[in-house]
């Protein structure tokens, strides 16, 4: 016990509380299980020791922070971790990267209710990959964890994070109505076309704080542990498959906005239909990718989406540089923006995309017009290389301030 309140002060003196991102004073932190997912990279380790440092002194043996990956616990389990700093006073207990306890097995869930159930004193706060929502293990757990996702760098936060620029969130409803005054805020401290065209290629993840010519490496060493590691132990695919999905990422890639057509797919790699249709739901899970489909209602376990997009225009960049179509980024910024906290849709026939049911969007460059979608009400361009609004026409980096 004592080799991990070692570690765990050692952690905590070296985190940084200069920035904090918002997603701090969104948590409720009180309750007994806190469950944070997300994919790997967007911060959820950093945000949980950055809430532990804030609320407990350096030294307080009433908190302990420790990673299931660690080999602390090749020799103990959770229950036995939990029942031993109970007895030494402990009231918050927080396990990082909770899924690779025991990989391939749901250990960790049966043994998290266990604790739940035992000490009900004790409070949890878990992290984990974004896949683990998905699976039987968690959902034991769905009526007594409060789950929080964590998503990547907002443009507006990469402002904040990357050049301390501050500006509050905008609700989509206030950009639609208000747009000048989001511009003027934002453009009074700087000029937001040149920052935009930077965030597309490098900022949607916090480590670029910690070098910026490692980003794409790091990027692709992610997407690869996503793929060979977190799949295969959450999601039981087959490894003989792994070649197979980074050679269907790399398709995606290549085409995005792709517009999905399995049984081809299936063909090309000789897997089945369905097995297309399923691994491109778990690279949605895991946050490689948006699926975005016609009618959300009407949604299928073995439905395909109607258009896939890579998560975030940075993993275009990092997966194929010098290659990326900037028509394909601008939309893959605009569903990631728009797919945070509102439902989004393929708009098929009349604009990119229609959202919350409710308004059309059509997403492009500077020289996009009204004609496709004229005469529909509550229709909106947001337009790339657009230097202020005019009327329904909206510049593009207006949607990185959702959040």
């Amino acid at each position: 016990m004592d080799a991990l309140f070692r570690k765990h002060d050692r952690l905590l003196a070296g985190t940084s509380l200069e920035i904090i991102r918002e997603k701090m004073w969104q948590i409720h932190w009180n309750a007994q299980i806190v469950s944070i997912v997300g994919a790997k990279g967007v911060g959820k380790s950093t945000l949980i020791k950055q809430h532990l440092k804030r609320t407990y002194p350096l030294g307080d043996r009433k908190v302990l922070y420790c990673s299931a990956d660690t080999v602390d616990f090749s020799t103990r389990t959770l229950v036995d971790l939990a029942e031993e700093f109970v007895i030494h006073g402990g009231e918050l207990l927080a396990i990082d990267e909770i899924h690779k306890y025991r990989p391939g097995t749901a250990d960790w869930s049966r043994e998290v209710k266990e604790i739940y159930e035992l000490f009900p004193s004790l409070k949890l706060i878990l992290s984990g990959s974004s896949l683990l929502g998905f699976k039987e293990g968690d959902a034991d757990l769905s009526r007594r964890a409060i789950k929080y996702t964590m998503p990547g760098l907002s443009f507006r936060e990469a402002l904040r994070f990357y050049h301390g620029l501050e500006f509050p969130v905008w609700t989509l409803e206030d950009i639609l109505a208000h747009p000048y005054d989001l511009w003027e805020t934002v453009t009074s401290k700087c000029k937001p076309i040149v920052l935009f065209k930077e965030y597309l290629e490098k900022g949607y993840y916090p480590f670029l704080l910690e070098g910026e010519g490692e980003y794409y490496i790091r990027i692709e060493q992610m997407i690869n542990y996503i793929i060979e590691t977190e799949l295969p132990q959450i999601c039981k695919v087959d490894v003989s498959n792994i070649r197979k999905i980074q050679a269907l990422i790399k398709l995606i890639c290549d085409e995005v906005p792709f517009e999905l057509n399995a049984n081809k797919i299936a063909a090309a790699f000789e897997i089945g239909r369905d097995t297309v249709v399923e691994y491109i739901k778990y690279l949605g899970d895991a946050k490689v990718l948006n699926l975005v489909y016609s009618d959300k209602k009407k949604i299928g376990k073995l439905a395909k989406p109607d258009k896939v997009f890579m998560e975030n225009p940075n993993l275009l960049h990092a997966l194929t540089p010098g290659k990326v179509d900037i028509g394909t980024a601008r939309e893959c910024f605009a569903v990631g923006c728009l797919s945070e906290g509102h439902n989004v849709e393929y708009g098929k026939v009349n604009g990119d995309f229609k959202v919350d049911s409710k308004y059309t969007f059509e997403i492009g460059g500077r020289g996009k017009d009204f004609s496709q979608i004229a005469g529909i009400p509550d229709s909106y361009i947001f337009a790339d290389d657009w230097d202020m609004p005019d009327g329904a026409k909206l510049p593009l980096w207006m949607l990185g301030f959702l959040y």
